[in-house]
């Protein structure tokens, strides 16, 4: 059984308007993230994904109910820190997130900020830009790189701070599909050959089959949760909270309701394909 690092009880959230209405954005959310695991969580706007992310590194606290990082109560001020340097937090806006002119001066910022000696935070730095594959621009002007190449120095420094787990809200939503493509390889990167466990918020079903587990949201509460195989299988169940599924796994529900024999499982362009050569094949030998 693998340790959680991070452990949702029963949460709820409401945000208090100016008008004094209290809102629930989260509603009863329980949720166990896995040392070393890949999860996304999928849902539209407004279905609570984005303020579930920031409960996990103690942006938001609970209005009821309970969220532990790594045993800590986020609720405890005295473990904001801890809490912090074991969950980074990654963002929608790459712009938010870069503070320096020099991209190996952005990403030294929060090591530095948390205290750790200059010469280890060269090999930080170092170590965090070849892990986004942005080394070669370490003398670069952020404000200069593409909008997916400045997101990957705001993946950097949050690897610099060496948390255990990173949390992705949306980073990928003000990309073009080559920047949204390379900020997800490097997040499997990460997560496959240095076991950083990643919760990727989104709203792409492209990027949601991608992880090893996805969990769907829709009005504050876990509407589906398991492997993206057998999840995107509940096709009528998504599309009855407003959520499409990979086009795969669309027109493979489609052939199903025309009485055709094929799997719903098949996620990748590659098994899509396999399976309609396989169909095509038992057609052509019947007749």
């Amino acid at each position: 059984m693998e340790k959680s690092i991070i452990n949702v009880e029963d949460v709820r959230f409401s945000y208090i308007t100016a008008e004094g209405v209290a809102p629930i954005v989260l509603d009863g959310v329980t949720l166990d993230i896995e040392e070393g695991s890949f999860v996304a969580v999928l849902g539209h706007n407004g279905s609570g994904k984005s303020t579930l992310a920031k409960h996990m590194n103690a942006i938001l606290l609970p209005t009821g109910g309970k969220v532990y990082v790594d045993g800590m109560d986020t609720a405890d001020e005295d473990k904001l820190l801890d809490i912090r340097r074991t969950v980074g937090m990654v963002f929608q806006n790459p712009d938010n997130q870069i503070v320096a002119n020099v991209v190996e001066e952005d990403v030294a910022f929060a090591p530095e900020n948390l205290g750790v000696p200059p010469e280890e935070i060269r090999r930080r730095v170092d170590d965090a830009l070849k892990a986004v594959g942005m080394y070669q621009y370490r003398e670069h002007a952020p404000h200069l790189l593409s909008g997916g190449q400045k997101q990957r120095i705001a993946i950097a420094g949050v690897i610099a701070m060496e948390p255990r787990c990173i949390v992705l809200d949306e980073p990928t939503a003000m990309l073009d599909p080559i920047g949204r493509a390379d900020v997800l390889r490097t997040i499997k990167t990460l997560n496959r050959e240095r076991g950083v466990t990643v919760v990727l918020i989104t709203h792409h079903m492209d990027e949601a089959a991608q992880a090893d587990r996805l969990v769907v949201m829709a009005k504050g509460r876990v509407v589906a949760d398991g492997a993206p195989k057998e999840v995107f299988q509940d096709v009528e169940g998504l599309k009855s909270v407003g959520l499409t599924v990979p086009d795969t796994t669309e027109l493979l529900w489609e052939l199903r309701r025309e009485g055709l024999d094929v799997p719903l499982d098949a996620l990748s362009d590659e098994e899509c394909a396999q399976a309609l050569k396989e169909l095509l094949c038992r057609v052509k030998s019947k007749e």
